[in-house]
């Protein structure tokens, strides 16, 4: 005879459990995956202290990663020719209002080129030109967009390769900051 529950239903908990048993499963299964492939391709970016970040930005004026230290920081690689970055600027563009940023933009054409790009995407971010990929060799960076969180006293926090969230990116900045969570 099968069991009810209150409200008449055969098989309750345990029937609506089953139904749910294979996502759960599944979903589980594809952040297992996408965790694995996040770990394999982030294998190769820099850690511990953060490689030197130095040269001119976009105006010309002298960038130096050392100049930015006190807060967490995030330094961003993309390219104007890739499309997840597209996807991420909108986001790194947001963070860059509140947060310290440093991007780097990877084998993107010379810097009055990188200009119109941001222009027209309507996008404010302290840039880096990088044409040769020199900056990018020394961060361990193979792929864009790759994003890091530089803690306060300048040792990578985190390192990711491929599409970051803005929700995602801005609680990498807070975890690096090194404090408790605010109290309710």
């Amino acid at each position: 005879m099968p069991t009810t529950e209150p409200g008449g239903q055969a098989g309750g908990r345990s029937s609506r459990l089953a139904r749910w048993r294979p996502w759960l499963v599944n979903i589980g299964l594809a952040i297992l995956i996408l965790g694995g492939v996040q770990w394999w391709q982030a294998r190769p970016l820099a850690k511990g202290e953060a490689p030197a970040l130095a040269g001119p930005d976009l105006t010309g004026a002298w960038v130096d990663l050392r100049d930015l230290g006190g807060e967490p920081v995030l330094v961003h690689f993309w390219a104007s020719w890739c499309p997840v970055c597209r996807a991420m600027d909108g986001f790194v563009d947001a963070i860059a209002r509140d947060h310290r940023v440093l991007t780097v933009a990877l084998q993107s054409g010379e810097a009055a080129e990188i200009l119109s790009y941001l222009e027209a995407a309507d996008l404010d971010f302290p840039v880096v030109p990088d044409p040769d990929g020199r900056i990018a060799r020394r961060w361990g960076v193979a792929g864009v967009p790759a994003s890091f969180v530089i803690d306060p006293e300048g040792r990578i926090a985190s390192a990711t390769v491929g599409l970051s969230t803005e929700p995602g990116l801005r609680l990498r900045l807070w975890a690096a900051k090194g404090e408790e969570a605010p109290r309710q």
